[in-house]
């Protein structure tokens, strides 16, 4: 009964009513373009890349790509290349002199940012357009095999793929917020129903695989790990600190007690999409390469998901972004120098310059085991598969699908939860506010 008349209160609120309803219509927009062939294209002879795309790396992209990719659609780059541009632009901030300034002008400097950002997806989309196409017919898929077709495809592709930052952007300011991240989502359930299905039938009809008994026992392990993920989100590290008091004619201020949250993994699912893009290069150099060469070797090696050396890459990658990412998010100066203009001090610790170095000791500690533990529920699907679970349920068991999946559905939940609290109705929980993630996607 709460939840029905937490539907109520929510349907109450026109302008949450409203952004819910735009955001359903901007995906469901989606999702329609997801099943739009590319023109030219024999939608009949898609059968071999649906094929190639039911596992492996690939597997995972078309799950970004909410299927586009093995329907050979007019959206089937997806949103990766916008993530990849990100990634570039992210690092030259760290880097780069004139893009640090940059980042310090305010709002001036992150639209031009922005725009960089822009125009270096335009370029990765020319040049992975061409790699998508060769791909395709190298996998039996009919197309025109002239010059022209290649061109018009390349900026129907790239232009897809823009149009899809696009909508996510309209979701940000129009819907229920972190737009490209909501997308990701989308794509990611969208693959859910058909996965189970056949992670279903293949535990009833193979009398050897451990039947019904054992697909029980994966989708407990599944509700134990997304419930580790949701502790891993919404984990903190309380630091208590003290205001000094102040007395003012006749009233006094301050000398209460309070404390800074710090999250255990304030980095979000950001270290972990970064790491996937970057994963994803091999794919690119592969279609380049000559086929013979690709079947074995350095480059092969960091082809197979369920491989040693890549889930190895995969994980010290997912490490470094963490602590990048947490580098770049939080600020230990600038949360020092806040307390000591609002008379606060951590006890124990002198104001300045030695509570930064005691913020940024903390957060070191607490980003390591965080770190560890995004890196080995990014590398369960491996395992997974160990155990004759097929590719596309182990997935699900880990990995980049279900931390965003995760924090996504939290942020989510967080922003209704939030309109709910200012119109005085009572949040989603008895038991206190969601806790969603930080370091969205939807960030840039």
């Amino acid at each position: 009964m709460r939840a029905i008349e937490t539907i109520k209160n929510i349907w109450k609120i026109e302008e949450l009513r409203n952004r819910i309803l735009t955001t359903i219509a901007l995906v469901a927009i989606y999702r329609f373009g997801t099943f739009v062939v590319l023109p030219g294209v024999d939608a009949a002879s898609l059968a071999a890349l649906k094929n190639q795309t039911s596992e492996g790396l690939l597997s995972l992209l078309n799950m970004f790509s909410g299927g586009a990719f093995s329907n050979a659609s007019i959206f089937g780059l997806g949103i990766m290349p916008y993530i990849s541009a990100s990634i570039v632009i992210q690092l030259l901030t760290m880097a780069v002199p004139a893009f640090q300034k940059l980042q310090r002008e305010g709002e001036s400097g992150r639209r031009k940012i922005n725009q960089y950002t822009r125009y270096l997806t335009v370029l990765i989309l020319i040049v992975q357009g061409p790699v998508y196409l060769i791909n395709a017919r190298a996998q039996g898929v009919v197309m025109p095999d002239d010059i022209w077709f290649r061109i018009s495809s390349t900026i129907i592709l790239a232009a897809g793929s823009m149009f899809i930052m696009w909508l996510g952007e309209r979701i940000t300011d129009k819907g229920i917020g972190n737009g490209i991240s909501f997308i990701i989502m989308v794509g990611i359930i969208a693959r859910f129903p058909q996965s189970i299905v056949q992670e279903f039938v293949s535990r009833t009809t193979d009398a050897s695989s451990g039947g019904l008994v054992m697909f029980l026992g994966e989708i407990l392990l599944l509700l134990f790990v997304i419930a580790g993920c949701i502790l891993l989100v919404q984990g903190t590290r309380r630091i208590p600190v003290q205001y000094a008091k102040r007395i003012v004619g006749n009233k006094q201020y301050g000398g209460a007690r309070q404390y800074i949250p710090l999250k255990v993994n304030a980095a979000g699912v950001m270290p972990i999409i970064f790491a996937q893009a970057i994963m994803f290069i091999p794919i690119t150099l592969a279609s380049y390469a000559d086929p013979e060469n690709v079947g074995s070797g350095f480059l092969r090696s960091f082809m197979d998901m369920n491989g040693f050396w890549y889930n190895l890459v995969f994980a010290l990658l997912i490490i470094a972004f963490t602590y990048f990412y947490t580098a770049v998010t939080i600020n230990p100066t600038q949360m020092a120098e806040d307390l000591k203009k609002n008379n606060g001090f951590i006890p124990g610790i002198k104001p300045g310059k030695r509570t930064a170095e005691y913020i940024d000791t903390i957060m070191s500690r607490i980003t390591l085991p965080g770190s560890i533990f995004i890196a080995l529920v990014a590398v369960m699907p491996a395992f997974a598969s160990l155990f004759g679970i097929t590719g596309g349920f182990a997935q699900f068991f880990g990995g980049t699908s279900l931390l965003i999946l995760v924090g996504v559905v939290l942020d989510t939940l967080q922003q209704v939860e939030s309109h709910l609290l200012m119109r005085h109705y009572d949040g989603l929980l008895k038991s206190g506010r969601i806790k969603g993630r930080s370091g969205s996607v939807a960030a840039y």
